[in-house]
């Protein structure tokens, strides 16, 4: 199993410790460093950046989001990040959720399945530097009867084939993703749920696709906290689940919420929200249970990350992105170096 590192958003403070935690994870051995993007920072300039700041590590997008690009844009950035690091470029994509999509973007959020598959084909299309054409429900290219023409793509990649990422929470979004992705982008894993919330549905569109799980990434999210309080570091995370699982899409199209609900969480994931959306943000972080935060995290001593590293890989994770936390750039940097030794203690590395 190898290690990965998620950055997060860019802009919350922390940016120049940022680029110190990607060149301590090159130096590291690290696999790859994500970032991601929401209505703030955008992840090609933060990775653009950390690229050239490093040396060995992959640089990805954790996601580019689908309504914030047209297909052909999002071909002719990944083309140019995988030229200008080297061949170091990952292209994770996502439809992000219905508030940004409609709220931000001005982006309708209908049909996401259809739309994403017909995004990663035209992508595909474009960077394979084929004349591009397409005709599809939701693009058509060149647009007819116009001036258009189809015309291919100029920069040439690094490599032929650029890995394509999907994050990917529901059940058809995963087959989806195992049918047409080299990759998923998961959160909030639970090692023990890992097969029925994920892997399942993964496995289940590879074999759509003629193919086994053979070389294809999973690729989860876990925060990372070093010591020796469990329960104090959870409840450093209270926030953030209550976040996603309470506010993120709305009431009826929260796909974290049902996530929670789906690992046996009903009741609380119902409360989380109640409390959430009617303004009472401590009230939602109190209602987390500590299991739920336990065993979406590496919490704990070097042995017990240790030992949580090797369910996930029986799990089936391939690569563990971990967001190392901490109050101070040490101790991010200490939660990073622990990664790295507790891998080595599971004899994963």
């Amino acid at each position: 199993m190898r290690l990965g590192i998620n950055l997060g958003y860019w802009g919350a403070g922390m940016d120049s410790d940022n680029l110190a935690v990607a060149k301590e994870a090159d130096q590291l051995g690290y696999d790859v460093c994500w970032a991601a993007e929401a209505y703030g920072s955008d992840a090609p300039t933060v990775l653009a950046w950390v690229a050239a700041h490093t040396e060995r590590i992959d640089v990805g997008s954790a996601i580019l989001q689908i309504p914030a690009r047209q297909a052909a844009m999002t071909a002719m950035t990944a083309a140019t990040l995988d030229s200008l690091s080297d061949g170091r470029f990952r292209l994770g994509l996502g439809v992000s959720g219905p508030q940004v999509s409609e709220g931000w973007y001005g982006v309708k959020f209908d049909k996401p399945l259809s739309r994403t598959r017909e995004y990663v084909e035209i992508v595909r299309r474009a960077m394979s530097r084929e004349r591009l054409s397409f005709e599809g429900e939701h693009w058509t290219l060149p647009l007819p009867g116009g001036p258009g023409k189809p015309i291919k793509l100029t920069v040439h990649p690094k490599r032929e084939h650029i890995p394509l990422y999907i994050a990917a929470i529901g059940p058809k979004n995963l087959e989806q993703t195992g049918e047409i992705a080299d990759g998923a982008l998961l959160i909030f894993p639970s090692a023990d749920h890992l097969e029925d919330t994920a892997i399942r549905h993964l496995r289940a569109g590879r074999e759509k696709a003629g193919k086994t799980m053979e070389g294809f990434d999973v690729c989860p999210t876990v925060p990372l906290a070093v010591g020796d309080d469990v329960k104090g570091l959870a409840d450093m995370f209270r926030p953030y689940t209550a976040l996603y699982v309470g506010g993120m899409g709305s009431r009826k199209q929260n796909f974290y919420n049902q996530l929670a609900q789906r690992m046996g969480y009903e009741k609380e994931a119902v409360e989380i929200q109640d409390k959430y959306l009617s303004g009472d943000k401590e009230g939602a972080a109190a209602a987390v249970p500590h299991q739920l935060i336990d065993s979406t995290t590496l919490l704990g001593s070097v042995e017990r990350i240790a030992e949580r590293m090797q369910a996930y890989a029986a799990a089936g994770v391939t690569t563990l992105t971990l967001a190392p936390a901490g109050f101070t750039l040490d101790e991010r940097l200490t939660a990073l170096r622990a990664g790295t030794e507790a891998l080595e203690r599971a004899g994963l590395a």
